[in-house]
């Protein structure tokens, strides 16, 4: 018997399903050996300054030998002789970190004399926000945190599960770089590279986080005048009187409306960012699993007492914008249904007026036509006098002129009285 083979057809994919896919694999931690050199830095793109950074990388990998990034790609790394290059976009920042040989024993030289030669042919991609100098060593030849750090501002833990002690004071040196140390204690290349990134990606994303702070207090002032506002709106409004009033009252109310709606769109998006930017660093934190070490307080317990306050403040200023929004949305809708009882007031007045208007011309009109109705009929009773006098000088009335003409008036009366009802019925009819 023969049997008929069946050729699986291909199936079709989903246009984002490589994208999807590949998410996952995205930024893969790069192992690192003991000790190391990172300098990482940070810069604000556009989408404009994003296309141009990564044709400038592409120039200067090209230059050198080595392959670029590809076109769309958003992460690509470059070997160049005993430096590397990991390069990464995101939504709103572009990120560079060099990889570079350790002095060992001796960490935080100046950034400025070991910046590989090669940086500087870079065009800066856009506005520099973060610069970080990471060094891993090991623990043994580390010296004294506090010789390192200022020990106001000094946070310290051990982490990944005690296979290293990572400390930093957050602050920027004189060459502008926020010095981190990381003493190795057990770790792995593979480990070592995925503690690294974690904590540049802290110190990203908290500097990222706070660009909600300055927001905030640029925009406090105006929301405190626009409370202050609505505060005076709200008191006027129980002592006008007045359509004219009123509508002046929510022109101003439209305009104050307009203006902390446009504020409120302005900042949404920055503080929106600084909510997911703060997630990622306590994601990032738990991910590196801190105890505390040396009497120091910890990365995620220093950046808790600096940072929380901070979003708070753009938390509690977003929701002033909100409960703003709505207060103005309430006074408006009360104002304007005052407004409009108003002139359904004034609607009333001027139809009654029309009314009465309508009612006097109607009794104007009525009279008008009992005395056009005499009129055109003593014309009739003329006209009927002239025939009736002809009629009897020629022999065919043989009644009186006066007593024909009297017994005409009436019927003259009743037919113009009848005329002109009948046309002033056909034109109501109309």
């Amino acid at each position: 018997m023969d049997q008929t083979t069946e050729v699986a057809q291909p199936l079709v994919a989903h246009p984002s399903r490589g994208t999807i896919l590949g998410e996952i694999h995205a930024r893969p931690f790069a192992p690192l050996a003991t000790p190391q050199r990172l300098l990482h830095f940070a810069f604000m793109t556009d989408q404009a300054q994003a296309a141009a950074d990564r044709e400038a990388l592409a120039r200067f990998c090209a230059e050198r030998g080595v392959p670029g990034p590809t076109e769309g790609a958003k992460h690509h790394r470059a070997r160049l002789s005993d430096v590397s290059l990991r390069w990464e976009q995101h939504s709103e920042f572009t990120t560079y970190t060099w990889e570079l040989p350790s002095p060992g024993a001796l960490p935080f030289l100046p950034a400025s004399t070991v910046l590989p030669h090669g940086m500087h042919a870079l065009p800066q991609p856009g506005p520099h926000l973060v610069a970080a100098d990471l060094h891993l060593l090991p623990e043994k030849a580390a010296p004294e945190l506090e010789t390192l750090f200022d020990a106001a501002s000094l946070a310290a833990s051990v982490v990944d599960g005690e296979a290293a002690i990572a400390a930093t004071d957050f602050r920027a040196g004189a060459d502008g770089f926020v010095r981190i140390l990381v003493l190795d204690r057990e770790l792995t290349p593979a480990r070592a590279g995925a503690l690294a990134q974690r904590l540049l990606e802290i110190e990203t994303y908290r500097v990222l986080a706070l660009l909600g702070l300055p927001e905030a207090h640029r925009l406090a002032p105006s929301v405190r005048r626009t409370e202050e506002t609505l505060v005076h709106i709200a008191g006027t409004m129980t002592q006008t009187d007045g359509l004219d009033a009123d509508n002046a009252l929510l022109d101003e109310m439209t305009a104050t409306a307009a203006t902390m709606e446009s504020e409120a769109a302005s900042s949404n998006y920055r503080f929106g960012a600084s909510r997911a930017y703060d997630s990622i660093v306590g994601q990032r934190l738990e991910a590196i699993g801190e105890t505390p070490h040396g009497g120091w307080p910890t990365i995620a317990a220093f950046l808790s007492r600096r940072m929380a306050p901070a979003m708070r403040t753009c938390q509690m200023l977003q929701q002033r914008q909100l409960d703003l929004s709505r207060r103005l949305a309430r006074a408006a809708n009360l104002l304007r249904t005052r407004v409009d009882v108003a002139l359904e007031q004034q609607n009333r007045d001027l139809l009654t007026a029309m009314n009465d208007r309508t009612r006097l011309q109607l009794r104007l009109q009525q009279t008008v036509e009992g005395l056009s109705v005499a009129a055109i009929g003593y014309y009739v009773v003329s006209l009927f006098g002239y025939l009736a006098k002809g009629a009897k000088d020629a022999g065919y009335l043989p009644v009186d002129i006066g007593v024909a003409t009297a017994l005409f008036v009436p019927v003259a009366l009743i037919g113009v009285w009848l005329m002109v009802r009948r046309i002033r019925r056909g034109h109501g009819e109309g």
